[in-house]
């Protein structure tokens, strides 16, 4: 997390009163009109004013903002209510004002009031920020463009752990089946950071990701709630410690080996894609999803053309062999990896075999730049398999 995103979501959180707004094109002047400024939405009066403004009345505020943790500007904000004016603005930032540019449509403007007359600003710039942004504070994209809901006293983390913490209570054995904890930790995930369908579709890279993590945390509160007391205690023997070591490491594999297949299922069935887990193949090869179905790749009459293969591999610098004979029907390999970075030689070996990658979008940056457009992302792989059906 960037240190301006790390403190933009500090300073709303100890603030009485913030606003976001997504900087637009009118904001910057882009649209040929002759007012400058910030457009203020009109539900986000009470940051600046104790009443509302009034039509056919203007009144200004004068404000000392500080940007980016970094330069200070001598602002106004007015509410323009006389002739057929009804709006609110945010004014005079000085000569050279960074953030009121054409690269800056899109871009989040967040706000927050410290005391009467001085204020704090951030401006992020790229989709990752802005997502961490309003994941860390809760917020969806029908509550941007005014007044930031009050945060509750509870962090996101509490709220997370807590829910880990009710899933463990009603456990009946020691450890549950990968598929239950990889389900309940998405569950707890996707209710903290009200994760819905939609928000899904729209970015499925990230919320794998979230996933994922919150799997993993689940798994370490599960442990540490299993084996505090054993831990404490003197083992009897050098080997009853390595027999529960063994038994911890051989169950954390075990969860890793399954959980990337549980959270893809996840988010192919939100797209309502059609697959079969663990179809067999020749050789009673079983690879982790054949797309349509089990039944379409084995019959001779179905287009192999339609037919797609995906892998899902943690790491695969060495194993991605492993996946060359599981589906002789398809010539082209899809292999979806956590891995970040491959060698440019490997790349060039995997590509000869006809392995394509998938990766989270945020690993892209991770790879050789000259393989970046074949290699897919799992939002664009959503779309060539939805394209095969």
């Amino acid at each position: 997390m960037s240190s301006i995103l790390n403190s933009a979501i500090k300073t709303v959180q100890e603030s009485e009163i913030s606003l976001t707004k997504y900087i637009t094109a009118n904001d910057t002047g882009a649209t040929g009109g002759h007012q400058a400024g910030f457009h203020i939405h009109k539900s986000s009066w009470p940051l600046f004013f104790e009443q509302e403004g009034t039509k056919g009345e203007n009144k200004d505020k004068f404000i000392t903002i500080k940007w980016q943790d970094d330069i200070e500007t001598n602002s106004r904000f007015i509410y323009y209510g006389k002739g057929t004016r009804n709006e609110y603005r945010l004014t005079r930032f000085g000569r050279g004002f960074p953030f009121l540019q054409d690269e800056n449509i899109g871009d989040l403007l967040i706000l927050s009031k410290i005391s009467e007359e001085y204020y704090k600003a951030f401006v992020l710039q790229t989709d990752d920020d802005i997502e961490e942004f309003l994941t860390a504070l809760n917020i969806s994209n029908s509550e941007i463009n005014g007044i930031i809901p009050k945060q509750h006293q509870a962090t996101i983390e509490d709220e997370l752990l807590n829910c880990f913490r009710n899933f463990i209570d009603t456990l009946t054995v020691d450890f549950p089946p990968t598929i239950e904890v990889a389900t309940n930790a998405r569950n707890c995930y996707n209710g903290t950071y009200n994760i819905t369908e939609s928000i899904i579709k729209r970015n499925p890279d990230k919320q794998i990701l979230g996933w994922l993590d919150a799997e993993f945390q689940l798994f370490k509160t599960l442990e540490n709630n299993r084996y505090s007391e054993i831990i404490k205690t003197p083992f009897e023997s050098v080997e009853n410690l390595v027999e529960i070591a063994n038994t911890i490491l051989n169950r954390r594999k075990s969860r890793a080996g399954r959980s990337l297949e549980h959270h893809l299922a996840q988010v192919f069935d939100t797209f309502s894609l059609k697959y079969a887990p663990q179809a067999t193949t020749e050789g009673k090869k079983k690879p982790d999803f054949i797309f349509p179905s089990e039944e379409a790749y084995k019959s001779s009459n179905f287009n192999r053309d339609k037919l797609i293969m995906l892998a899902s591999k943690t790491t695969c610098k060495d194993r991605w062999r492993q996946i060359l004979n599981e589906a002789d029907r398809i010539k082209i390999k899809h292999l979806f990896t956590l891995q970040q970075g491959i060698s440019t030689n490997q790349l060039k070996e995997m590509y000869k075999y006809d392995v394509c990658l998938v990766v989270p979008k945020p690993y892209l940056t991770s790879f050789p730049r000259e393989f970046r457009d074949k290699i897919l992302t799992l939002d664009t792989f959503i779309n060539y398999a939805e394209s095969k059906q």
